[in-house]
């Protein structure tokens, strides 16, 4: 008696459903395409090779399981992975790594070049080469969060998106330290390119796995083909290219891959840890080739920043939290968006198994475990730092002797929450001002209290400072 595949898929996605977020199962599990059960072996399509790794990586259990529940316990799985939705025959087979195997069937199985990419000469039967380009579709620009962190590069990396290969910011080089959004901007670039011109070849590899790739092709004697493979690229983005330090075989491959698309107007994109000219290790060759573009660099995003990406995930998780717990977690995580969201879920998923709301308090509990220290005694300087940030001037000329109207301003209402939230002296609070006297310091507190009473504007203002310090030190 032979089986309703699709019956048997509605049943799994039942259980699946009632196991995961409905983002989860939005994006993960509805394009998924029941195509057969036989002898216990259920087939299923996904849409690339990006989603079935994501699959294997995160959600293989509760697949198995539902499987199970259906098929009973030697149930297997297979996926049917379509490398070009618009051909219906470069669709390969591939089986679950944990529920069942499978011979290769070389009329299927494409030649792998390293664990990832697969190389679409050798799939019989395709005229027009398809690539996967491994590429994240929830990173697009519309979720990435601008500020002065990120502003030139996200300008810069849009120019690109539009008209890839055909502006003057080629190779795009993005260079910032770990978890400021470099590999979100590329890949955003990436899946914009597809949906402006989708005719163009896009691939997204990380630096690490190109030269694994290329390793793999030198020990099975076939480097040319390797090399034919990214030459065909429209766009190619390589993430962590500090990767490529040391490996000199590997820099000499990238190179020459380079000058080809370079030569034949294919736009590069490069993220790195750090600017080309710290980039030890690289030859230097290559690396007058990373500067002959556009060199942004990405920094850690400020607090406004913080705060706008903590809510936009709120939005899209479906979830909503007390303003004061995501303005403590927005100034308290300062080191990068990879922390700031990984202290977010924790709070989610903490108060989720303990069936509490999430407060204050839990969140304090929570961002220990992502900063040294919550706690930390409020200087002048962390002060001086913020009146700059919000007034939206260095700090450097708070030192100065100057009249300039916001840097006075500045400098008053630094002083006064000096003398508010610090143990200095008078005359020490002078001192961080380029030695102004106790008397202009006496002065400018007085001014700030003349202000606090008759302007509310300004009280707001103080009031939004205030807050922004008093979160610094809970």
């Amino acid at each position: 008696m032979s089986l309703d595949y699709t019956k048997v898929w509605s049943n799994c996605l039942e259980i699946i459903k009632s196991n995961v977020t409905t983002q989860v199962y939005t994006t993960w599990f509805e394009p998924i395409l029941p195509v057969s059960v036989e002898n216990g072996i259920m087939t299923i399509q996904v849409p690339s090779q990006f989603f079935y790794d994501w699959l294997e990586e995160h959600y293989v259990n509760i697949i198995r399981k539902s499987l199970v529940r259906e098929l009973g316990d030697k149930a297997k799985l297979e996926y049917r992975i379509l490398m070009d939705k618009n051909d219906s025959s470069s669709a390969i087979n591939y089986p679950n790594t944990r529920t069942g195997t499978q011979e290769s069937n070389e009329t299927f199985m494409p030649m792998t070049i390293g664990n990832q990419i697969r190389n679409p000469f050798v799939i019989p039967g395709i005229k027009k080469v398809t690539i996967d380009s491994q590429l994240n579709p929830v990173y697009t620009f519309d979720s990435f969060i601008e500020g002065d962190c990120n502003r030139l590069s996200r300008a810069a990396g849009y120019a690109v998106a539009k008209k890839p290969g055909g502006t003057a910011f080629n190779p795009l080089f993005l260079y910032g330290g770990s978890g400021v959004g470099k590999s979100h901007l590329l890949q955003a670039i990436g899946n914009s390119i597809k949906q402006i011109t989708p005719g163009k070849t896009v691939l997204y590899i990380q630096a690490d796995k190109f030269i694994s790739q290329f390793i793999d092709s030198a020990k099975n004697n076939n480097t040319g083909e390797f090399v034919n493979f990214y030459n065909l690229i429209d766009v190619l983005l390589v993430d962590d290219i500090q990767f490529f330090a040391g490996k000199e075989k590997s820099q000499e491959i990238f190179f020459n891959i380079f000058n080809h698309l370079h030569n034949n107007n294919k736009q590069i994109c490069i993220t790195s840890d750090r600017a080309p000219k710290d980039l030890d290790g690289i030859e230097e060759r290559l690396l007058s080739r990373l500067k002959w573009g556009l060199m942004a660099e990405m920094t850690m995003p400020d607090y406004d920043t913080r705060y706008t990406i903590l809510e936009k995930k709120m939005y899209a998780d479906g979830v909503i939290l007390p303003k004061e717990v995501v303005e403590y977690v927005a100034y308290n995580i300062n080191t990068n968006i990879r922390d700031l969201e990984g202290a977010m879920i924790a709070l989610l998923a903490q108060a989720s198994l303990i069936k509490k709301d999430i407060d204050i308090d839990l969140a304090k509990k929570i961002i220990k475990n992502y900063v040294k220290s919550v706690s930390r005694e409020v200087s002048v300087e962390y002060i001086q730092k913020t009146v700059c940030e919000f007034i939206g001037i260095s700090t450097e000329l708070l030192k100065e002797n100057t009249r300039k109207r916001e840097v006075v301003n500045a400098r008053q209402i630094s002083m006064y929450l000096a003398k508010k939230y610090t143990k200095n002296s008078l005359k020490e609070i002078g001192r961080h001002f380029g030695n102004k006297d106790h008397s202009t310091v006496i002065h400018s507190i007085q001014v700030v209290e003349n202000l606090l009473e008759v302007d509310k504007k300004f009280q707001e203002d103080m009031d939004e400072l205030k807050k922004r310090i008093n979160l610094s030190n809970l």
